[in-house]
């Protein structure tokens, strides 16, 4: 691992001006992607900027319509939370199964999201449940801020402080994980609300995506049989030594049926 400075700012524009203005500089949230990258000398940035004395960007409110989790909020706190097990308890299932309970206990909300990594589960989470990323420049709509592999809406010295998510009607999430690193071969969120259905699959492919078909299903009949004849097209799905597209493709309605199971239990 390369020397580099660090820093730990208390105020959000401290630490957006750090990230712009020392050039090759990287947000540390709760590390759990970026030291290990750091140790395998993959990155090699000259300064660190860590999040983690932002205690604002801390804890889980609720407006009624509305659950918002600030960006800094571990894994663990989620899934514990009373209020998210109550409003939406498939968010909570879902924070009980990321990684493990160190992950847990380190890993933060905003940091799984800044990242996107294709087989995170959080993206799932929001694109599923329709939520607004909150910046500490804008608001930016789930549906238009994945936009590939690793990739997002997030422009240089933006930083995320918060995620506010819709209160469905129902909501379950189901996923095949990887035994040794527990990320989702498949994973599949699914959410009914008053106007329709959103069904969102991360792990299958380079990115979190929507199935269009299976939310049309749903919104007819929110019933697991709904979905069952449904296939998913393996173009663009991912294939390599876990699983080949095609196993993907099955396992991605596999995976909604349960999160159906789950949202109905």
């Amino acid at each position: 691992m390369k020397p580099f400075a660090y820093h730990q700012p208390d105020q959000i524009p401290d630490a957006a001006r750090l990230l712009t203005s020392i050039e090759d500089s990287k947000l540390v949230a709760g590390g759990m992607t970026l030291i290990p990258t750091l140790k395998q000398r993959l990155a090699s940035p000259v300064a660190l900027v860590d999040l983690s004395k932002l205690g604002s960007l801390k804890g889980i409110t609720d407006d009624g319509a509305t659950i918002t989790i600030g960006a800094m909020t571990p894994h663990a706190v989620v899934a514990a939370s009373k209020l998210v097990q109550t409003k939406t308890p498939g968010l909570a299932a879902l924070a009980s199964m990321i990684g493990d309970p160190a992950v847990r206990s380190r890993g933060t909300i905003g940091g799984s999201v800044a990242n996107n990594d294709p087989a995170a589960d959080y993206p799932a989470g929001v694109l599923g449940l329709g939520a607004t990323i909150v910046t500490s420049m804008r608001e930016i709509a789930a549906d238009k801020f994945f936009l590939g592999l690793f990739e997002t809406a997030l422009q240089p010295g933006e930083i995320i402080t918060a995620i506010r998510f819709p209160v469905p009607l129902k909501a379950g999430y189901a996923k095949f994980k990887a035994p040794a690193s527990r990320y989702a071969l498949v994973g599949v969120f699914v959410a009914k609300f008053a106007d329709g259905v959103r069904v969102a699959v991360t792990g299958a492919g380079p990115g979190v995506f929507r199935v269009p078909p299976m939310e049309a299903a749903l919104s007819s009949n929110f019933d697991p049989s709904a979905i069952a004849a449904i296939k998913i097209d393996t173009d663009g799905l991912t294939s390599d030594i876990h699983a080949e597209a095609d196993y993907r493709a099955h396992l991605v309605t596999v995976m909604a049926k349960r999160a159906v199971d789950a949202a109905l239990s």
